[in-house]
């Protein structure tokens, strides 16, 4: 029987698409219409907020081992996190957690290093990008990276909360990520890490400058894998 997948979700948007992922890609691999058990718990949106806004990690490591425990009660045999910012605060509690996580950075960096690239542009919330979440990761692929200015920053995580995760997207919205990806590609890197769950609903190889790297499907193709074999 394939595994039981849990997902410990942060925001709708980026859940969402993480689990309509795992459901539409999975026939491909395992015949029909079939796809694994997923199960999903999703605290309050407000109650992540909250503690990131005031920088308590270890808070937001409580909510993660929360979410764990409630999935292994029904039945999960693993669980993904579909939120690269909060991964930051995983360190906490993965040693007392009742299930083993796959970790979202660690799925792009070995997906950037498989297909050859070498300098690795980091998007996302400013939690994200100012975090050694990615850096450690892409790192022990030996792999370069590059952040965008704090200005940068500031811009790409205004679009995230103020868009993004109400579901909101905007054409202003995609040039702004189009013009800081397009520098960053002129800075020498030759791929951008879509470091927030919800940025590949608006940006994806069609309309970015840089060869994108999903971290959303990258994950669920990840737990897929993980499901099957």
């Amino acid at each position: 029987m394939p595994g039981h997948i849990g997902i410990a979700a942060c925001s709708a948007e980026g859940a969402a698409l993480c689990y309509r992922t795992i459901c539409i890609e999975a026939p491909a691999l395992m015949g029909g219409h079939d796809h694994p058990e997923v199960s999903m718990h999703t605290p309050p949106f407000d109650d992540y907020m909250k503690c990131i806004y005031c920088g308590d990690w270890r808070g937001v490591g409580e909510l993660m081992l929360a979410s764990a425990e409630k999935l292994k009660r029904i039945g999960a045999d693993f669980v993904i996190c579909p939120d690269n910012t909060i991964h930051q605060a995983l360190p906490f509690v993965e040693d007392r957690s009742p299930l083993p996580w796959l970790h979202i950075a660690e799925s792009v960096a070995q997906e950037a290093k498989a297909r050859g690239f070498k300098r690795i542009a980091i998007t996302g919330t400013r939690w994200l990008v100012d975090s050694e979440v990615y850096p450690q990761k892409l790192a022990a692929q030996s792999l370069d990276y590059m952040r965008p200015t704090i200005e940068e920053r500031d811009e790409v995580n205004r679009i995230i909360m103020d868009e993004l995760v109400r579901g909101i997207t905007t054409p202003t919205g995609v040039a702004a990520l189009q013009r800081i990806i397009g520098r960053l590609k002129d800075e020498g890197c030759d791929a951008v890490v879509l470091g927030c769950t919800e940025l590949p609903i608006v940006m994806n190889d069609s309309n970015s400058p840089l060869p994108t790297l999903d971290s959303t499907r990258l994950l669920a193709r990840a737990a897929l894998r993980r499901a099957v074999t």
